[in-house]
């Protein structure tokens, strides 16, 4: 906050520190990032950028001027790696974090502006596995198996684990191997990501092994040298 109120008039928080405000990124000792509409005095430990933003682009949290989600975001891709603003994208997905504007709202907005590029191909690549389904992904995944010579497991098995009924995805009881198809769909809400760890906790403490493989892993040969030392052990 001192540092928005150092910064002028229609300042605010931005880029790497508004991410890690809305704490969609890990909290570093760095610099504070501020955006205000005109240039000023530069100030130290205050990283500055000019820039005017629509007022559908900020907001105030704790009491902060601040960039919205998808406002920071955009101005993450611009100074971040792609790695970085993955993980802001994951964060913003599992937490929930909406807003009136999108992403692509804003693309289509900013044309031209540094990162767009980088945010472009993300949504480009999330669009391959988008909108599979459970049924999809479980009949990929058994051609998977069957094309790499493996073993085939026991689809929607119910597995019992103290006191508790469980349905894995994937089973191959004799191994006690446990695959959870991890798709976006089934596993992306909020509370299917804390249901889905408790769950992993549970299995493991038991003596499953689980693993998750995504939709685009399957794309991936290690996959299936990987499961095969697994279901050697």
């Amino acid at each position: 906050m001192a540092a928005v109120l150092a910064s002028g008039p229609g300042a605010m928080l931005s880029h790497r520190s508004a991410a890690r405000l809305w704490r969609l990124i890990p909290l570093r000792q760095s610099a504070v990032e501020v955006t205000r509409p005109r240039n000023g005095r530069p100030r130290a430990g205050i990283v500055v950028h000019r820039s005017h933003v629509p007022a559908d682009e900020r907001t105030v949290l704790n009491g902060i001027p601040v960039t919205t989600v998808p406002r920071t975001i955009l101005d993450l891709a611009a100074v971040a790696t792609r790695r970085e603003v993955e993980r802001a994208f994951n964060e913003v997905e599992v937490r929930q974090l909406t807003d009136r504007l999108s992403i692509p709202d804003l693309l289509a907005r900013h044309r031209g502006r540094r990162g767009t590029g980088v945010l472009r191909a993300m949504l480009g690549d999330r669009t391959a596995f988008s909108g599979v389904t459970r049924n999809d992904f479980e009949e990929r995944f058994a051609r998977f198996v069957d094309d790499h010579g493996l073993p085939r497991p026991r689809f929607n098995a119910d597995l019992a684990v103290g006191g508790r009924f469980f349905v894995v995805d994937c089973l191959w009881a004799e191994q006690r191997l446990v695959v959870e198809l991890d798709g976006r769909v089934a596993h992306g809400t909020r509370q299917a990501f804390e249901a889905d760890r408790e769950r992993d906790r549970l299995l493991q403490a038991a003596g499953w092994r689980v693993v998750r493989i995504t939709w685009r892993q399957l794309e991936k040969t290690a996959v299936a040298a990987d499961l095969r030392r697994l279901l050697e052990m």
